[in-house]
Formats: C-alpha cells, sequence, structure tokens
C-alpha cells in the first residue's frame, strides 16, 4: 500500500518526474518511424553539399556576437539564458542578436544562392 505522506513530501521532486516522462513518451511517439507503402524519395547529396557551402559563406559574413549566438542557439536547442551565459552577454542581448543574425541570413542566403548558381559552381538537379 503505498504512503501518500512520504509522497507528499517529496512533492516537488515527483512532479519533476512526471513531467520528464511526460515529455519523453511525447518524444519517443513523435519520432517513431511509421510503415509506408512507397519509400520517401532519396536525398541527392549535390543539394546538400550546395546548401552547406551557401549557409558557410552567409556564416562566415554575420558580425563575431550574431554567429556565435546563432551557433550556440541551433546546437542542444538551450534557452536563452543557457545561450547568454556562454559569451557572457545579457538575455535581451542574445533576442536582439539572433532576431538580427537570422534576418541578415535569410537575405545573404537569398544572394548568395543565385550567385553560386549564375556562377555555375552549382547547377541544380534536372527534375
Amino acid at each position: 500500500m503505498p504512503r501518500w505522506d512520504k509522497v507528499r513530501e517529496h512533492e516537488s521532486y515527483v512532479r519533476r518526474i512526471l513531467v520528464n516522462e511526460s515529455v519523453s513518451r511525447w518524444r519517443r511517439r513523435r519520432w517513431r518511424e511509421t510503415a509506408t507503402e512507397r519509400l520517401p524519395e532519396a536525398a541527392t547529396s549535390t543539394v546538400d553539399l550546395h546548401d552547406r557551402v551557401v549557409l558557410g559563406q552567409a556564416l562566415a559574413a554575420l558580425a563575431p556576437r550574431q554567429r556565435a549566438v546563432i551557433v550556440l542557439r541551433s546546437f542542444d536547442d538551450p534557452t536563452e539564458a543557457q545561450t547568454a551565459e556562454a559569451p557572457g552577454i545579457s538575455v535581451g542581448t542574445v533576442k536582439s542578436q539572433a532576431r538580427d543574425a537570422l534576418a541578415r541570413l535569410r537575405r545573404q542566403m537569398t544572394d548568395l544562392d543565385a550567385d553560386v548558381t549564375r556562377s555555375g559552381a552549382w547547377t541544380p538537379p534536372n527534375v
């Protein structure tokens, strides 16, 4: 027979366990493979290589602090506070730098994509 007085004594710990289990169950369900009648199309390495080149050039063009915030936020999905802790900046700076960097990346990716395609360094696959 459970002893509810012991559970109430450690309520925050038990609550954390329940939250963690719920999140784990959601993640397992979300990423589970499902059977299909038809296999998806195979990815082409040409497009991936092109995207990597363009993204690398766009990241290199960012200011050092913007690049640090984008890379830190993309790696392991930390909170804004955790991201701010690494370079020693405020949470507000993380937010503004991320916003500005993403806007700049979008513009640069579009411009670089057009430049790389025009120069002939990359040709899109025939569809």
